[in-house]
């Protein structure tokens, strides 16, 4: 295994997470893991603690200069103790998903303790059938959704065989530094605001030497038809409400199969798939509460992976941002997936993520201290208007399970952090053959989003289906593996112009989210 020994200076990115970080605002990325059977806790921890020595930065705390003179570093901490970051917890009887979820989000809702490594693991026996699940907690600072999961499967095996703890590495503290001169912090502010300039200015040069070509033009042009919808005002959805410290949690999967299959009669990518599905899942949330979809778009901003080659491995924030403007009113489903897929691939070609990253570099240049002053600032002010209605990332894991002491992980539930007036998040995972989805919500900005949970998974019925019916013609074909009734048909093109409830789906039930799990075992 490769051992991860990261830089000690937090970078700027790194550091804005913990400056915007409030309990209103848990910054901390998560998941919830289910395994076929019960987790082995001692053994367990032994696991863990074995493998420590290949992430450092699990042994560290983060230290912030005084007057924030400097970025905060990592320090080793002189107290670490692994049992105050391994929990054993037992489920609310009856053990179904319904406690699961519940557990979750009391879970979510905290922050991680500054004063000792920002990381936690709960080990939660107790599941029906006998299960287990581990709930993995990582600050944003320490790991972005890429490298997080990487850390995930670093205390995690391919095999069965490979889970068992191996010996446990004698540890050697490193030698304690001399604490900063003031001078010294202020010369290393200077010359980390000099090297994010020149970062600034090259990517800049980049930009525009890029766009100066041919090709390039034609993709702008794309990228230029999009920016009436991206610089139009946000319209709030219900749940773009000043967030609370009280987080729900739930979940649902998908076959990717099934994903691929409409990607191969309809196009787009897998991530397109996933944004088509999540707005036509909103637009019926919208519609829920009363408000009209007509005209209307929802605003997503979707991470991006700035990492080359080998490089997920490296901890911190390697991130940029893509903003992408769908419309809520197209009722086809395969027209809204050919809407979105159109602007996505505008977006990409005309290198929206870089102009999002030039920014953000823009602001690196800054002193540490002003850097620290306006992200902070930033959190306790809300808009008048939202700059985008919510986040959704799709995260590409291991397509082969993975083992915990020998527990195959049958399920992992990701979570992205939410809160200011963005009430509701989504987060994807692709694991062993599915698409697990995780909506993280506001217990107060959205206390029902079980049932925006239920209506991504009908829209991707009706995906599905609209896709199925293309590719053999219209011929409607019967299959064993759809429990929830047949999708509502309707006419190509048609517009959503009625505020009406649409009909539910039956509400997902823990035996059958249970039996989905035990299917994939």
């Amino acid at each position: 295994m490769k051992k991860l020994a990261p830089s000690s200076c937090l970078s700027p990115a790194d550091a804005a997470f913990l400056y915007i970080e409030r309990k209103e605002i848990p910054l901390h990325i998560a998941s919830v893991s289910i395994f076929e059977s019960a987790i082995p806790f001692r053994e367990f921890v032994r696991s863990i603690r074995s493998r420590l020595h290949l992430v450092p930065r699990y042994r560290q705390i983060v230290v912030t200069p005084p007057w924030n003179l400097g970025l905060p570093t990592w320090e080793d901490d002189p107290n670490f103790d692994i049992r105050r970051h391994i929990f054993r917890m037992t489920l609310d009887p009856p053990g179904g998903e319904t406690e699961l979820e519940a557990l979750a989000g009391r879970i979510l809702s905290g922050l991680l303790d500054r004063k000792k490594p920002l990381w936690e693991m709960h080990v939660v026996d107790g599941l029906k059938d006998g299960r287990g699940a581990i709930i993995w907690r990582v600050h944003h600072a320490l790991a972005d959704g890429i490298s997080g999961l990487e850390l995930v499967k670093l205390m995690l095996d391919g095999t069965p065989e490979g889970s068992r703890a191996s010996r446990v590495p004698r540890y050697h503290p490193p030698r304690r530094r001399t604490p900063e001169r003031p001078e010294d912090a202020i010369s290393r502010t200077v010359l980390s605001s000099m090297q994010n300039l020149i970062a600034f200015e090259k990517g800049l040069l980049g930009y525009a030497q890029t766009a100066l070509g041919d090709e390039a033009r034609k993709d702008l042009r794309g990228f230029l038809d999009l920016l009436p919808e991206l610089a139009a005002s946000v319209e709030r959805l219900p749940f773009n409400k000043p967030c609370g410290a009280e987080r729900k949690f739930c979940w649902t999967e998908i076959n990717l199969a099934d994903v691929q299959g409409v990607r191969e009669t309809a196009g787009g990518t897998v991530n397109d798939v996933v944004l088509s599905v999540l707005t036509s899942a909103l637009a019926r949330y919208v519609k829920l509460h009363g408000q009209t979809i007509a005209n209307r778009l929802v605003r997503i901003v979707c991470p991006v992976n700035l990492r080359r080659g080998n490089q997920d491995e490296d901890l911190g924030n390697q991130i940029s941002f893509l903003p992408v403007a769908l419309p809520m009113d197209i009722r086809n489903p395969l027209q809204m997936l050919k809407a979105v897929a159109k602007r996505t691939e505008s977006m990409k070609r005309g290198k929206a993520a870089d102009l999002v990253g030039l920014a953000a570099n823009w602001i690196a240049a800054g002193p540490p201290p002003l850097q620290a002053l306006l992200w902070r600032g930033i959190s306790e002010i809300i808009l008048p208007v939202p700059l985008f209605n919510m986040i959704c990332t799709n995260i590409h894991g291991s397509a082969a399970p993975l083992y915990a002491v020998g527990k195959r992980m049958i399920a992992s539930y990701p979570q992205v952090p939410t809160g200011y007036d963005l009430g509701v998040g989504c987060a994807v995972h692709t694991y062993d053959g599915k698409l697990f989805f995780g909506l993280i919500a506001d217990a107060q900005a959205a206390p029902d989003v079980g049932r925006l949970r239920d209506y991504i998974l009908h829209s991707f019925q009706e995906l599905h289906e609209a896709a199925r019916l293309k590719k053999t013609g219209g011929r409607r074909v019967e299959t064993r593996r759809r429990k929830q009734g047949p999708a509502k048909k309707e006419r190509p093109n048609e517009a959503a112009a009625s505020n009406a409830v649409p009909e539910m789906p039956p509400a997902k039930t823990p035996p059958e989210a249970y039996a989905r799990a035990k299917d994939a075992a």
